[in-house]
């Protein structure tokens, strides 16, 4: 049994119609004028089983934290169903808050004017957390996470890296079967971001954390998930690998090869429809070659033929590509 399964979901949100002039938009507001209705997701359908990691993303307003919101118990929605952990989320949301863990990006469930180590020591008594497991937990957060040099320090005072490891710390207390990351690399630095990436995947072979990640940041994903469901104006465009989708929709590689010398100006003209020399800027050449139709080393091969090579490197499809294609309909929907 997967251990999230949504089907057919459906949220859709009254819009207010207000009326011209100050006096008439109050009016409005008390009697609830409606003008119409705005679908936010609809007939939204997927499984996840437990253990996964998988990317949910989409451009703004897409559909992705309304989907989180109904997932959670926060909202109810307008129809469909949907299953976490063998509970339905919005009629028995305090037994779901047991089983799953929750990161906002630009929020934060730890206390401002407390040190970050008695937000911990909180919600241990929130979530009724053993002491002996508590400590386990804690201690496994500050080992991979770095905690040890800000447990001490009010939560006002942390760096947006350090709030971020300690909200993640506090969502892991309670060991949930699933946790959902929204945006939790926001605005760090590399050497945040990484950490968090670290932690994130041995959090999940170690324990087979079920992980639902949200976010605008493609290295997130290409480091983290291996399956990503893409959803766009409510609904889902695509649901699978993402190998796959950069493998069919990526387009070519890139082969850049710096010759010891200028090549062979007939380099220029060299291959066919498996195989193109897009750019020669002195001794760098760029082929752009078809990963079905011909190999690396074929294409590194007949190059060599213009010219001595001192190195080469290989430039796989950009991810950031594909998915801003299929935002602007230049890859169909659903393939």
């Amino acid at each position: 049994m997967p251990i999230i399964d949504v089907h057919r979901l459906e949220k859709t949100f009254p819009i207010k119609k207000h009326r011209t002039g100050a006096m008439g938009s109050i009016a409005s507001l008390i009697r609830g004028d409606n003008g119409g209705e705005f679908t936010a997701v609809n007939n939204v359908s997927f499984k996840i089983e437990r253990g996964e990691m998988v990317g949910y993303i989409g451009p703004n307003g897409a559909g992705k934290s309304t989907t989180i919101k109904m997932l959670t118990g926060i909202l109810v929605p307008t129809s469909g169903e949907a299953t976490i952990a063998g509970l339905v989320p919005w009629e028995k949301r305090k037994q779901l808050a047991q089983k799953i863990g929750v990161v906002f990006g630009q929020r934060t469930q730890l206390w401002w004017d407390l040190a970050l180590i008695e937000s911990l020591e909180l919600l241990r008594h929130l979530y009724r957390v053993p002491e002996e497991r508590f400590r386990e937990n804690l201690a496994t957060a500050t080992d991979l996470l770095g905690l040890g040099e800000f447990l001490h320090t009010p939560v006002r005072q942390l760096s947006l890296g350090q709030r971020m490891r300690g909200d993640l710390a506090a969502a892991l207390l309670h060991d949930p079967e699933i946790l959902y990351l929204d945006e939790p690399t926001i605005g760090l630095d590399i050497v945040a971001k990484e950490a968090i990436r670290e932690f994130l995947i041995t959090l999940n072979r170690d324990r087979q954390t079920t992980v639902l990640l949200t976010t605008h940041d493609l290295d997130d994903i290409e480091r983290l998930c291996p399956r990503i469901i893409v959803i766009d104006h409510g609904e889902v465009m695509y649901d699978g690998q993402l190998a796959s989708l950069k493998s069919r929709w990526g387009g070519r590689r890139q082969l850049i090869i710096d010759y010891a010398g200028d090549p062979d100006a007939a380099i220029a003209s060299m291959g066919n429809g498996d195989m193109a020399v897009t750019e020669v800027d002195g001794p760098r050449v760029t082929i752009a070659f078809d990963r079905d139709e011909i190999s690396a080393p074929d294409v590194l091969t007949r190059a060599s033929a213009f010219g001595e090579i001192r190195d080469m490197s290989i430039q796989e499809p950009e991810i950031e590509d594909v998915i801003r294609r299929m935002y602007d309909g230049s890859i169909p929907a659903g393939m």
